[in-house]
């Protein structure tokens, strides 16, 4: 059996690396990968126009691909899965329409409200004088979010009022997220503790994958910009079954149900962002494909299949699924290049490890290989260092070890994560 997985950063790795782990898969192409990808056993890089989605279906029948894995989110606000299902090629990852959920931040607050779904109170802007006039009608802090996919960073919290103006003066003027915020979403800002729930969804089945936390913020202690993610540990105790239900029945359960009216059923990862203040729950976001950093240390917990997990889910076969974890905590902690979540430089020669396997795992996210096979960086979040231990404490030491014997020029890390969890 061949699996695709489209994509390049630390989920793709870690979403090729453990399809290649199952027996009955020979061989995992990635596309377009990372060096990480083309130094692992098993996995194949492939350079394919990610525009060109026939071009991708033609290679997908020339070497026979049983699965295609879409792991970033443009390809299915594109309509990447739509077109590969409709020339007969088993694709894991949600239709466009209902990728809408994450393409579009004002569709997504409107479908909350449709469907009863708890978040916070929120309007949605395409002009900026429109917004402007606003701020002299909220309390602050508020959130300010670019409507469109902004890679993680198109969320900005205000403080006061200037801060505000400063975002939107940011979005609407300077065009810091280009078309992503030719609109915005103006909210209330929620107190209380982010989690991320994950699950895989077919229609109006759902399987929980093992719940998990992430660190949006550059700096430690949670402070400075947003980022794609500075690392993410798994389990979060913060879910525990009472809000773990309370997430099925009051978010999940009624998306799922939402989706199949707006006749766009859910097939793919479907990821809720919450916050959780005193039993209670709201969504921040969705996000219609596994997160990342939050995969790396999620698979490291998986022990059973995912190739067919991905299968049983395409082949409307999920309630007869069962899926199994180690019961050891995971902790994984992402090395950025300086200057990273704004600008950054790349081709920086990097040193690796040399013992990377078992209960440890150096996922790529921002890698090339040069001419002469040399691992450059080539983006803002350029690893994921992840580890398994007894326990969080455990687990987040022996990734900081890891950590350590990763360098290149201009190399940082936040040294907390995991620290709300250990707490």
């Amino acid at each position: 059996m061949k699996v695709l997985v489209i994509g390049s950063g630390g989920r793709e790795h870690a979403l090729a690396w453990k399809s290649s782990q199952d027996d009955a898969v020979t061989k995992v192409f990635v596309c377009p990968g990372n060096a990480g990808t083309a130094l692992e056993e098993k996995l194949e890089n492939i350079s394919l126009d990610l525009n060109n989605f026939k071009e991708i279906a033609d290679f997908c029948k020339n070497e026979n691909i049983a699965l295609v894995i879409i792991g970033p989110e443009q390809p299915l606000v594109m309509g990447m899965t739509d077109f590969l299902q409709a020339n007969d090629i088993s694709t894991f990852g949600p239709s466009e329409a209902a990728a809408q959920l994450e393409g579009s931040k004002t569709f997504s607050k409107d479908f909350f409200i449709k469907y009863g779904i708890p978040t916070a109170s929120y309007a949605a802007f395409d002009s900026y004088n429109k917004a402007l006039m606003y701020l002299d009608e909220i309390e602050f802090p508020a959130v300010v979010k670019a409507d469109g996919l902004a890679a993680g960073k198109g969320v900005i919290i205000c403080n006061t009022k200037n801060d505000a103006v400063s975002a939107l003066d940011s979005i609407f003027k300077d065009q810091a997220f280009g078309e992503a915020g030719s609109s915005v979403v103006i909210e209330d800002f929620l107190e209380g503790e982010e989690a991320s729930f994950i699950a895989v969804v077919s229609k109006d089945k759902i399987i929980p994958l093992a719940t998990s936390q992430d660190h949006k913020a550059v700096g430690e202690g949670d402070v400075g910009l947003n980022t794609g993610g500075m690392g993410a540990y798994s389990p979060a105790p913060i879910v525990d079954e009472k809000i773990h239900q309370k997430i099925i029945d009051e978010v999940m359960t009624p998306t799922m149900h939402g989706l199949i009216s707006e006749g766009s059923p859910y097939l793919g990862f479907l990821y809720a962002g919450l916050m959780i203040k005193d039993g209670e729950i709201k969504v921040l976001e969705f996000n219609c494909r596994f997160g990342d950093p939050e995969t790396q240390p999620i698979l490291l917990r998986l022990k059973s299949s995912l190739v067919e997990l991905c299968l049983a889910a395409i082949n409307d076969d999920l309630e007869s699924h069962k899926i199994e974890w180690t019961e050891k905590h995971s902790c994984g902690v992402v090395i950025a290049s300086q200057g990273y979540p704004e600008s950054y430089e790349s081709n920086k020669l990097v040193s690796l490890p040399n013992n990377d396997g078992g209960e440890i795992k150096l996922f790529h996210a921002g890698t090339k290989l040069s001419s002469n096979n040399e691992v450059l960086t080539s983006g803002g979040r350029v690893f994921c260092a992840t580890a398994l231990g007894d326990n969080l404490k455990e687990a987040q030491a022996k990734a900081y070890n890891l950590v350590d014997q990763v360098s290149f020029e201009g190399a940082f890390y936040r040294k907390d994560i995991g620290f709300k969890g250990i707490k």
